[in-house]
């Protein structure tokens, strides 16, 4: 197994998400991920995580989407397709899918492939179940699909990718639109008095590869939330010399209290609002570290 680690900000819950995403997309890759988040020094948190093989896993991550080209997947049947938005659709090969086929493509799964004909999925935007949030903080069920929005971010980043694999969360670019995982982006304009979509020139910065990482972070994981605008995360500390299987960094971040006896854990509260119209797209504003009960 081969080891690497990823410098984090634990009040981002856009990086914690996307920490995950690097731990799910290497177990999906190279098998038996682990990870661990490591607070010990104080002026350095990081994220620590291993992997089968030899290759560094965030590299070999990174290689994964520097090469991965997007596709939407549609259940079988379905006429609904993503490619008004230049976004091939293919048709699932399974009789089951992970959601019922929604009315509009937006919430349609995102296939990414790589050369070797690898995949990844991700399909946390459509789910419809009662027992979990599905974390859609972008605009509209009909309005631009999460597929496109991978792409995006994709293209955004693509050629630069593998140039930040010792810091891959501080790769910025002029982002228009993004899942707004990442909120060093997002803002609301009436709480700011300043509006960029006034400013035609005017383009906001953005983390795409934090927000690609952390959408597929949430393909097993979800925050908890309370109500639409206010959630909660965790993340389980470093434990000795041991990094936690892929299920524990899932169980911990909706978690509301530590996962067993003796974890080193922490939990942050995120607060969002609209930046637009209510009921509509929804932004992180603040982020805060609640206390632990023993």
């Amino acid at each position: 197994m081969a080891a690497c680690v990823v410098p984090v900000d634990l009040t981002n819950p856009g990086q914690v998400f996307a920490c995950l995403g690097l731990a799910e997309a290497a177990d999906s890759l190279l098998g038996a991920a682990q990870g661990t988040f490591d607070w010990r020094h104080r002026d350095l948190v990081l994220f620590r995580l291993k992997a089968g093989g030899d290759e560094d896993p965030a590299r070999h991550v990174l290689r994964f989407l520097e090469e991965a080209t997007v596709t939407s997947i549609a259940p079988r049947g379905s006429v609904a397709t993503t490619e008004k938005w230049s976004i091939p659709t293919q048709l699932s090969e399974s009789c089951g899918f992970p959601f019922p086929d929604p009315e509009q493509p937006a919430k349609f799964p995102a296939r990414l492939t790589d050369k070797r004909g690898r995949t990844i999925d991700i399909d946390h935007w459509g789910d419809a179940t009662r027992s979990r949030d599905n974390v859609k903080f972008w605009a509209g069920s009909g309005g631009y699909p999460g597929a496109a929005l991978a792409r995006d971010a994709l293209d955004l980043v693509r050629g630069r990718i593998e140039d930040h694999v010792l810091n891959p969360f501080s790769l910025a670019a002029p982002q228009k639109s993004s899942f707004r995982l990442d909120w060093r982006r997002d803002y609301v304009p009436i709480d700011q008095g300043f509006s960029n979509n006034l400013h035609a020139n005017m383009v906001m910065q953005g983390y795409p590869l934090v927000e690609l990482l952390a959408a597929i972070g949430l393909t097993n994981a979800r925050p908890l939330r309370h109500t639409k605008l206010s959630y909660n995360y965790g993340v389980p500390g470093q434990l000795g010399a041991n990094l936690y299987e892929l299920n524990f960094l899932r169980l911990a971040l909706g978690a509301k209290q530590r996962p067993f006896p003796g974890m080193p854990f922490r939990k942050f509260h995120m607060q969002l609002d609209w930046p637009g119209q209510k009921n509509q797209a929804r932004c992180i504003i603040s982020v805060i570290e609640e206390n632990i009960q023993s």
